[in-house]
């Protein structure tokens, strides 16, 4: 099994100021740990190219593309700072590390498509599930999953795939996007009340968002995955999987209030492997969402890629 793991240090040098938790040291501390641990040779590790503004039109839509390359690209040159609302800065590093995200994710679907790796990483920053498809926000500016979904759809010829939500805030741009879009399956599962507050009312009837109560366990998680993702999931048989894994539901950070810890995330991982072998050949693709605590955050990406690599 090839595990392959997408990055760029143009990820890194997206700088969103001083304090702020989604910071550059987030990709710093997986890549670190992945070396102290071994478990980096293991995987195939591969630059992530440049998204064409075309691929990611397929989610967003060209009016807020165009928007975002003027605001952002600019920027390179001024060396100046963008405030696009209070949580989601941008700077001079930042119209590139978007371009890496999505092209991150983008070339992660073809290689799985294409048989070149059996599953795929995406350590990139930004994140990208709160970005809908005409508006910036929580941290995001495209999102990452829905544009390699579509392209996976409209591109290379699926007719059904899933995304997978496990980041404790509702991608509530990434179900802005692909609801009711029947191709589209999206299983996520969220802490309610917390940001972005939605998702307990879904936007059609192709998604299933799991609100889950603040100080829940991973015990709690477990059983709901098992009585409302998993039947859905298998009933809609998808044909590759893509994952919104944001790590920010672990006991140990502070921006959400849920309790799981790495053996939950193992746990969930593997359900996910299992489905994509019944029915998509096992093909999933995985992109960094959240998880701000970098302990925690790194152990819990190594748990979920020890699993998609098949070393557990």
């Amino acid at each position: 099994m090839t595990t392959a793991f997408y990055s760029h240090a143009d990820c890194h040098a997206h700088d969103t100021g001083r304090g702020h938790p989604e910071c550059a040291q987030r990709l710093e501390a997986i890549h670190d740990h992945l070396r102290a641990t071994g478990l980096a040779d293991a995987l195939d590790l591969r630059e992530a190219p440049l998204a064409a503004l075309a691929q990611i039109e397929r989610a967003h839509s060209t009016a807020y593309v165009t928007e975002m390359q003027a605001a952002l690209e600019p920027l390179a040159g001024s060396g100046e700072r963008l405030a696009l609302d209070p949580d989601t800065s941008a700077g001079p590093g930042t119209w590139n590390a978007v371009l890496r995200g999505a092209g991150a994710a983008l070339a992660a679907t073809d290689a799985v498509i294409d048989g070149r790796a059996s599953n795929a990483f995406c350590a990139v920053r930004p994140p990208g599930h709160h970005a809908t498809r005409t508006k910036a926000m929580g941290f995001c500016f495209f999102n990452n999953v829905a544009v390699a979904a579509r392209h996976a759809l409209d591109a290379r010829g699926l007719e059904r795939v899933a995304i997978i939500d496990f980041d404790v805030h509702h991608g509530n741009g990434t179900e802005d996007i692909v609801a009711n879009d029947e191709r589209i399956l999206m299983a996520s599962f969220f802490q309610h009340p917390l940001y972005p507050y939605s998702g307990t009312q879904p936007l059609g009837t192709n998604m299933v968002n799991v609100p889950i109560a603040p100080y829940s366990r991973g015990e709690v998680v477990r059983a709901a995955i098992e009585a409302l993702w998993l039947p859905r999931l298998e009933a809609f048989e998808p044909q590759m999987l893509f994952v919104s894994a944001g790590f920010d539901a672990h006991r140990e950070d502070e921006l959400g209030q849920l309790g799981l810890v790495e053996a939950d995330y193992a746990w969930i991982t593997q359900r996910l492997v299992e489905v994509a072998g019944r029915h998509a050949q096992g093909r999933i693709v995985s992109c960094l969402e959240g998880g701000y605590e970098l302990g925690a955050l790194a152990r819990s990406v190594a748990a979920h890629l020890r699993v998609l690599a098949g070393l557990f």
